[in-house]
């Protein structure tokens, strides 16, 4: 018998605008030394035309994507889980008390995997950040199985 239900797909908070089918769920905001996300009430499709807005910075700059989480071609998947979303939740500060109004929640594969400790996090994540903590490279850096 075939199952009517599609097969989950998990979205990836931290997928580049570029892949296919991304979505933008927040604009960054804050400052230099502390960037912030700012979640969006419904997410947005990545356009050719939102992404000339931005230019000439990069839309990872300006806006988080999310997109299908890529598993295996991902080099922060370690065959079951993504070792980023477990860095984070397990080494970033907590910069949020309540979770903030994410339009992928039930859907991100972070919250997924690390449940609300990702979610108090994840406002401090930019994409394109050119001014990173230490602990930002640190935590970022994919790292072997």
């Amino acid at each position: 018998m075939q199952s009517d239900r599609a097969e989950k797909v998990s979205l990836c908070p931290s997928a580049r605008p570029a892949l296919d089918h991304s979505v933008v769920f927040g604009i960054v905001s804050g400052t230099i030394d502390a960037p912030r996300v700012v979640y969006l009430k419904k997410v947005q499709p990545v356009t050719e035309a939102l992404i000339a807005k931005v230019q000439p910075v990069t839309p990872a700059e300006v806006f988080r994507t999310a997109s299908a989480c890529e598993t295996k071609s991902c080099q922060h998947f370690d065959g079951s889980n993504c070792r980023l979303a477990t860095r984070i939740a397990e080494q970033f500060p907590v910069v949020s008390k309540q979770l903030p109004p994410c339009a992928i929640r039930r859907d991100c594969r972070w919250w997924q995997q690390e449940g609300n400790a990702a979610c108090f996090r994840c406002p401090q994540v930019i994409t394109d950040n050119y001014n990173p903590a230490d602990l930002m490279k640190a935590v970022s850096m994919p790292v072997s199985a």
